[in-house]
């Protein structure tokens, strides 16, 4: 045997059955050996930045890991922008990335890079094999390091794989079990929590499934403390039968408002809230000024491994014991008529929105009516977009349909964001996944015209600033996302009324396989 099959044999010894690959030359034995391993899916991608992405949306919803594979350092660094959500996420992520064999790198051959330094930006592990033999060891280390909720990435010379010997591996790695609350921390988050005094709990991690918010949503109840998740959670659970809660805003004076007041805040899975980008004149820490800050579990990875839950659960019953959550109530937005807007797309989203339904969220300023008409939509899962690197979406829901084949994706993402990424499409047809994509399009980077406002730039604009402007447009040539989805074998219209758009999903719905819906708006930021 030798050691791509015994890598292979030892990813599905340790749980990993499903690879995301764009392989190179470096890559072929790996390639080969799926013959003899039939068991592991691989699911070509036409970029690797749709593979690392497909894999971070896989495992978020398959709470497992996914592989990728990737060729030489390029590839690898092709990759990196969801490679890095993903590390935000804490999402389980194996990439495998082959190398000139051993005896070749001497050389300096074109595509010698240094893998090791690419990798160390977003991996947590990283190991560079050495021998056959060892390959299928080194595989399963790899895999336990990504379940504790990192990217671990396995460098692959290719005379390493292509030598025998190599010896696979038959059962998974232990992982270490959740560390539990401790109890000075919880008993400091029952104090402040009970002290009468303004108090915030801020959940993340597994916390913002159905069960952490239920706990959060007792405590809430019974001490009056304001309840929010993280701006961009890994995966939410919400609709209706779900306790609602309510994300920290991404504007900085939104989410100063929110927070404006609180002596305490409890975090629950969460990250102590900062801005995403400095503004002149606003704050970079979102901590009130003499807000108390109380960890009471700390941030966790994608995985469910429940601890940021036990640990509310565990106060939920010291605060309120015998209580029940308040769920949300089953409600949908009226179906609304005329030209499209975002607030009308969003309402039309929330009306038809299906049962048990995964989204994947890129649609940045459009989608801001979103979680106001989907609160009380059936049951489903929220994808969000958690390290800000955008060309995003399509990827993660690629991962998503395909951890999820029984459950509808639909992927709501905006038009300059899509195009990072677009060929993610053509994996959707290929695979024939059901992916509803709702691209939003109104011809512009929308949220770069809003942080030229929030950054004091748009006072420095020439005399019309139509150069710098035009740096923010999506216009001329417009761009036309039914014809790119037909071109690679997704069926697509155009929508510009309501009630178009809601006739594009109800036919979507209705038909097996990949759809994609051109919502036609205004932007949001003139």
């Amino acid at each position: 045997m030798n050691g791509a099959q015994a890598l292979l044999r030892s990813l599905l010894a340790s749980g990993v059955d499903t690879c995301f690959a764009n392989p190179g030359t470096s890559e072929m034995h790996f390639v080969a050996a799926l013959d003899a391993v039939p068991r592991m899916r691989a699911v070509l991608t036409l970029f690797e930045g749709v593979a690392t992405g497909a894999a971070d949306g896989y495992a978020r919803m398959a709470d497992r890991p996914a592989a990728t594979l990737l060729h030489l350092g390029p590839g690898l660094g092709n990759g990196l922008a969801n490679l890095h959500n993903a590390r935000r996420a804490g999402t389980p992520v194996v990439n495998v990335v082959g190398d000139h064999a051993t005896t070749h790198a001497k050389y300096d051959a074109p595509l010698q890079s240094d893998i090791a330094a690419i990798a160390g930006a977003v991996s947590g592990w990283v190991r560079h094999g050495a021998l056959s033999a060892e390959i299928g060891a080194d595989a399963a280390a790899a895999v336990a390091a990504a379940r504790a909720g990192q990217v671990a990435t396995l460098v692959l010379p290719a005379d390493v794989s292509w030598d025998d010997g190599g010896e696979p591996v038959t059962e998974p790695l232990p992982v270490a079990p959740p560390t539990p609350v401790a109890p000075d921390a919880l008993r400091a988050a029952a104090d402040a929590l009970s002290s009468g005094e303004p108090c915030v709990l801020l959940v993340g991690g597994d916390a913002t499934r159905a069960a952490g918010l239920a706990a959060a949503d007792r405590i809430a109840a019974a001490t009056g403390a304001r309840v929010l998740a993280e701006t961009f959670p890994t995966r939410l659970e919400r609709g209706a039968g779900v306790a609602r809660v309510d994300r920290l805003a991404y504007q900085v004076d939104a989410a100063v408002q929110q927070l404006a007041g609180a002596h305490h805040l409890v975090l629950a899975g969460a990250r102590s809230p900062v801005s995403f980008f400095a503004y002149p004149g606003k704050p970079s820490d979102l901590v009130p000024p003499g807000c108390e800050v109380h960890a009471l579990a700390a941030r966790a990875g994608a995985l469910a491994d429940g601890a940021a839950t036990a640990a509310l659960e565990e106060l939920a019953d010291l605060l309120a014991p015998g209580t029940t959550a308040r769920l949300a109530p089953a409600a949908r937005p009226e179906l609304p008529t005329g030209p499209l807007t975002a607030a009308s797309a969003a309402a039309v989203v929330g009306a038809l929105l299906p049962e048990g339904a995964v989204v994947v969220d890129e649609s940045v300023t459009s989608g801001r009516g979103l979680p106001a008409t989907t609160a009380g939509a059936p049951r489903h899962d929220w994808l969000a977009l958690t390290g800000g690197a955008i060309g995003y979406g399509l990827p993660a829901a690629t991962g998503a349909a395909v951890a999820c084949p029984d459950r509808p994706v639909w992927c709501l993402q905006a038009d300059g964001s899509a195009m990072y990424t677009i060929s993610a499409l053509w994996t959707h047809a290929r695979e024939g996944l059901d992916v509803t994509t709702v691209i939003y399009h109104n011809s512009a980077y929308a949220i770069l015209r809003m942080e030229l406002q929030q950054v004091g730039a748009a006072g420095a604009l020439g005399a019309d600033g139509a150069r710098a402007r035009a740096l923010l447009d999506l216009g001329g040539p417009e761009l036309d996302f039914v014809a790119l989805a037909r071109g690679m074998g997704v069926p697509g219209v155009r929508a510009t009324t309501a009630e178009e758009l809601a006739d594009a999903l109800r036919r979507a719905a209705a038909e097996p396989g990949p759809h994609l819906v051109e919502a036609v708006l205004p932007p949001p930021v003139p």
